[in-house]
């Protein structure tokens, strides 16, 4: 426990994964951009709770302010620098924390979307690692708190999957499952691509729908229109991810074959992701909302050109058409704009053959 581990972004789930290396004795920095988040962490600490069936606790934490960050120079370098950014804010927070860090040392990139590019485009490939937190379901309700609107997942479900960018089992992937690893269950995995696509398509069928209707993912849910456009969104991601040779994994606990089928209008493949959803719904807090969501609320920026954008341009490359990710793109940036209400019939008056 005597590697020193920076933590670039310490909202939901950097701050969900910090606290919980904190808690088990890490050396742990928090770096953020938020002010109030920062001073709040630095009086009291970080709080986290859980909407089913775990205490809550608070650990005390060190935490910097993004101005601050200059003082690691007169410290021992950073050996793991875990990015936790939105992936626009990606190149600068690696910018940021690669002139801190030890001469072996490495970024991992634990966010949404495919950002690993990104990263080694600045520390090099050799300093990159991948880290997916799958179904995490967590939030920054407030400075200082990190809430996750769910239980652990545990046997049930692999939270955290930890690879190198080239596939094999590594110390160091190792090293990342094992910090991880005590927020929820975690692994290494030799398909991180894979892992990172199928992560992605789960992304892509609720943060946009989320964003543009105003409703939480349960409601969304109840919703067969919107229940059939999200679908058909993941069936396209999905098309797409196999046109690029990408072994995908289990997308929310689906085969990906059955999510793509279902989009494409098989009632059997419909049926048998509707009664999947609705049960894994019941794990979930009925107002939890996905992280773009949650971000429209805020008037935040959001991700979308970087989730369903980025299928669009994907798809293109490869002469797939993705019609419903490109509409929602444009539905969801109107929004983001002013010129629209978050409302479902922004999805549901949307007419498309």
């Amino acid at each position: 426990m005597d590697r020193k581990i920076a933590i670039v972004g310490a909202g939901a789930v950097g701050g969900y994964a910090g606290a919980h290396m904190v808690q088990a004795g890490e050396d742990v920095t928090f770096i953020d951009p938020w002010p109030e988040h920062v001073e709040h962490m630095r009086k009291h600490g970080l709080r986290v709770t859980h909407a089913m069936d775990v205490a809550e606790f608070s650990v005390p934490v060190r935490a910097l302010h993004v101005t601050d960050a200059q003082r690691l120079a007169k410290e021992k370098p950073v050996d793991i620098a875990f990015v936790c950014m939105k992936s626009y804010d990606t190149s600068w927070a690696t910018m940021l924390i690669q002139q801190y860090l030890a001469p072996d040392g490495y970024v991992v990139s634990l966010q949404n979307c495919m950002n690993e590019e990104t990263i080694a485009g600045i520390v090099g490939w050799g300093k990159t690692l991948g880290c997916i937190a799958s179904s995490i379901t967590v939030n920054l309700p407030e400075p200082g708190h990190i809430h996750r609107g769910a239980g652990k997942g545990g046997a049930a479900h692999t939270v955290f999957r930890a690879g190198e960018v080239h596939g094999r089992i590594t110390p160091r992937a190792e090293e990342v499952c094992r910090l991880v690893g005590y927020s929820d269950s975690a692994k290494v995995t030799e398909n991180l691509w894979g892992e990172r696509w199928s992560k992605l398509v789960a992304n892509v069928m609720g943060n946009g729908l989320s964003a543009c209707t105003g409703l939480p993912g349960a409601e969304i849910l109840q919703s067969e229109p919107l229940r059939r456009f999200s679908t058909r969104l993941g069936s396209e991601a999905i098309r797409v991810g196999q046109a690029h040779g990408y072994q995908l994994e289990e997308i929310l606990h689906l085969p990906p074959d059955t999510i793509a089928r279902a989009g494409e209008g098989d009632e059997e493949a419909m049926r048998v992701c509707d009664e999947q959803r609705f049960k894994d719904s019941k794990r979930t807090s009925s107002q939890q909302r996905p992280s773009m969501g949650q971000d429209m609320q805020k008037g935040r920026r959001t991700e979308i050109e970087f989730l369903n954008g980025f299928v669009v341009r994907e798809g293109e490359k490869i002469g797939l058409s993705c019609a419903a990710n490109a509409a929602l793109t444009d539905i969801v940036k109107r929004v983001e704009r002013g010129e629209l209400s978050p409302d479902p019939r922004n999805i549901t008056e949307l007419r498309m053959n």
